[in-house]
């Protein structure tokens, strides 16, 4: 099992969430309104007069075999739209309840 976390500007909301829906990942944790920014060509997004957009992030639980999807999907929206910026990380998770 793995653990997939998605930070995304917030204009990818639905998208992302419809995409995660679509490979059959049902659970997921999400927050809204997360302030941020990327360590090489992101720009801050800080709810600020300056810099007035946010971000939101996910959480999914997901079986191995379904990783390469997920970041495949999450690749695919960045590509389309680089300035807005996402990003996926992938840990392992050893035990649940």
């Amino acid at each position: 099992m793995k653990a997939v976390f998605i930070a995304y500007d917030q204009a990818y909301n639905m998208e992302v969430v419809e995409a995660l829906e679509k490979l059959s990942c049902k659970g997921y944790t999400m927050w809204h309104d997360i302030a941020g920014r990327g360590t090489e060509t992101g720009l801050p997004h800080e709810g600020s007069h300056a810099w007035p957009v946010m971000n939101n992030a996910v959480l999914t639980f997901v079986p191995d075999d379904k990783v390469d999807e997920i970041l495949a999907m999450c690749r695919e929206k960045d590509e389309e739209t680089p300035d807005l910026g996402l990003r996926a990380f992938v840990w392992d998770i050893f035990k649940s309840y």
